[in-house]
């Protein structure tokens, strides 16, 4: 049965591994996708200095980090969760998205058109 829209932005399994049992993995979302912290900084919007992934991890980078993983997850579920392709997709120029790659727009900080172009994708499936 398909589900109602409101609940589509939030994926049905954890194909990708970002979280363990009710623990968010941040660092397992940043390696996913190759950051490195001054990445990490820039999408968070946070000094270089800042970005670390334990307890005392600054809430902008660990809502940014947990927006982005929920977002891999539900690419994950497009491609049946196999997570090479998703990688691949997450690595590839787009040319619907002007042929940078999503990976990319995250790290220039252009997160939020890629989230819209997203979920306008899964909508319309």
């Amino acid at each position: 049965m398909p589900r109602a829209a409101l609940f589509r932005t939030v994926p049905e399994q954890n194909y990708l591994g970002f979280w363990a049992g009710q623990r968010f993995k941040a660092e397992a979302v940043v390696d996913f996708l190759e950051f490195t912290n001054a990445d990490t900084a820039k999408m968070a919007g946070v000094s270089v200095a800042s970005v670390r992934f334990d307890h005392k991890m600054p809430r902008q980078v660990r809502d940014r980090l947990i927006e982005l993983a929920t977002l891999c997850e539900l690419i994950a579920e497009q491609f049946g969760g196999d997570v090479v392709k998703t990688a691949l997709w997450f690595r590839t120029g787009n040319p619907l998205l002007g042929h940078v790659s999503p990976r990319e727009m995250v790290r220039l900080a252009r997160y939020e058109k890629l989230r819209r172009f997203v979920m306008e994708a899964l909508e319309e499936n």
